[in-house]
């Protein structure tokens, strides 16, 4: 793999380069694994430290310059936060914040509060059959504002061990007012993925998944968040999206992708093909 890796960086130096290019993607897709490890871990130590069930409305989570908070607030038209679970980068939950106390919501989780209620609205609602629901499975509402751009995603997370889940996912996006802009699926199907399973006595330490055209050229921040939350106990190494232009290979271990043109691959392959022809004539 390093040797390919090698090769393929070689092939597309000085060309515009894909990588780069999915920089603002990977980003995203972390922002959203940040997002999600909040809710995970807080969701446990809220419910741990919070009696008053009756009176939880929902929560979400939200990064704030080094730390992620995990906020939950109080079923009501103009709800209160009932809860405020602040982690740093580890997510240990032994020194994570523990906040019960109540207050009013700032600017900023007022503005994540509205998009995440018309979000569930949508999702509830859905008036267009945009939205698929499949056994075994919960959506996962995701709101999140980077910069000027507002935005909810919705994935599709398991809801039974040994399966990863990419697809059935979507994006809404809204305006500075918080009103519906755009609402798509990013996949246009569910792919399950098991993992733990053995290959001729050997553990697999990587998957794929295609994309088609109307989902992109590029691995997606959904796909991104998926991989940094499951890829740990798939114990994956590596994980690649294959879509019409191009090959994108994550990488595990580092959290790192990088992107090669499809027909870079194609020359490679045939590269090596005619060295182990001639290779072969030279015996």
């Amino acid at each position: 793999m390093t040797i390919l890796l090698t090769l393929l960086t070689l092939s597309v130096f000085g060309q515009k380069n894909p990588t780069d290019e999915a920089q603002a993607i990977v980003t995203e897709g972390k922002l959203l694994y940040k997002s999600e490890m909040a809710s995970w871990y807080g969701t446990d130590l809220f419910l741990e430290n919070y009696k008053d069930r009756e009176n939880i409305g929902g929560y979400f989570s939200y990064t704030e310059i080094d730390i992620v908070k995990c906020v939950f607030f109080s079923i009501a038209e103009n709800p209160k936060v009932i809860g405020t679970i602040t982690f740093d980068s580890t997510y240990n939950v032994k020194t994570a914040t523990i906040d019960l106390t109540k207050r009013d919501l700032n600017k900023t989780e007022i503005a994540l509060f509205q998009i995440r209620k018309i979000a569930l609205d949508e999702l509830n609602t859905n008036t267009d059959g945009l939205f698929k629901f499949y056994k075994n499975t919960n959506p996962n509402i995701i709101p999140l504002i980077n910069g000027q751009e507002k935005k909810v995603y919705i994935l599709t997370g398991p809801q039974q061990s040994g399966v990863v889940i990419f697809g059935n996912d979507y994006l809404l996006t809204f305006d500075k007012n918080n009103k519906l802009l755009t609402k798509k699926q990013l996949h246009k199907n569910i792919i399950p993925i098991e993992y733990g399973n053995t290959v001729d006595g050997n553990e697999v330490v990587g998957a794929v998944h295609s994309h088609l055209p109307e989902t992109g050229d590029f691995i997606t921040s959904t796909d991104i968040c998926t991989l940094m939350l499951y890829a740990k106990f798939a114990r994956w190494k590596t994980y690649n999206v294959v879509s019409e232009k191009y090959l994108n290979i994550w990488n595990c271990e580092t959290n790192q992708l990088t992107v090669v043109p499809m027909k870079t691959l194609d020359k490679i392959t045939k590269d090596q093909e005619k060295r182990k022809k001639k290779n072969k004539k030279d015996e």
